[in-house]
C-alpha cells in the first residue's frame, strides 16, 4: 500500500543558491514541520546557451553535462547544509534535474502539495518584483505555490 500521506505532504522548494532561494528553503522546512511533511529541494542545470547558438550546433564534449550536473550537486548541498544544517528538523531530500528552472520546478512539484520559490534568483532584472520563474510557476503549476520575497525587497 502506498503511505498517501509522504506523498501529499511533499513540499518542492526552488533552489539556486539566491538569498531568496535559500529564504524559500527555510521557509518550506517550517511548513513541513507543522505538517509533518518532508522537503524536497531541486536545483535545475542546463546546457550554457552558447552551446545552441552556433550555426552548426555542436554538442558539448562528452565531460561537460557530468560536470554541470555535479557541480548543481555540489552547490545544493552546499546551501541545504548552510541553509538548515546537517540535521534539520524535518527530512530534506535533495534533487539535481536537466532543464530549465521553471520546467524542472513544475515538473517535480508535479504531485507536490506545495511549491515553494524565491521571488527573484541569482539572473535577469533585479528590480524586478518577480522573477520569471517565480512567475512561470505562480502561473502554471499543478499545486499550491508560495512566492518569498527576500527581506531586503
Amino acid at each position: 500500500m502506498i503511505d498517501q500521506r509522504e506523498e501529499t505532504d511533499r513540499i518542492v522548494v526552488g533552489v539556486d543558491g539566491s538569498d531568496s532561494s535559500k529564504q524559500a528553503l527555510r521557509w518550506a522546512v517550517r511548513q513541513a514541520e507543522l505538517t509533518g511533511g518532508v522537503v524536497e529541494a531541486v536545483i535545475a542545470w542546463n546546457l550554457p546557451p552558447f552551446h545552441y547558438s552556433i550555426p552548426r550546433w555542436l554538442p558539448p564534449e562528452t565531460g561537460d553535462e557530468a560536470a554541470l550536473e555535479s557541480q548543481a550537486r555540489t552547490e545544493l548541498a552546499a546551501v541545504v547544509e548552510e541553509t538548515v544544517g546537517s540535521q534539520p528538523p524535518v527530512e530534506v531530500r535533495t534533487e539535481v534535474r536537466n532543464g530549465t528552472a521553471a520546467t524542472v520546478l513544475l515538473d517535480a512539484a508535479r504531485d507536490a502539495s506545495l511549491l515553494v520559490v524565491g521571488s527573484r534568483g541569482l539572473g535577469g532584472f533585479s528590480r524586478l518584483l518577480l522573477g520569471s520563474v517565480a512567475q512561470h510557476c505562480a502561473q502554471y503549476a499543478a499545486c499550491p505555490v508560495v512566492v518569498i520575497r527576500s527581506g531586503g525587497q
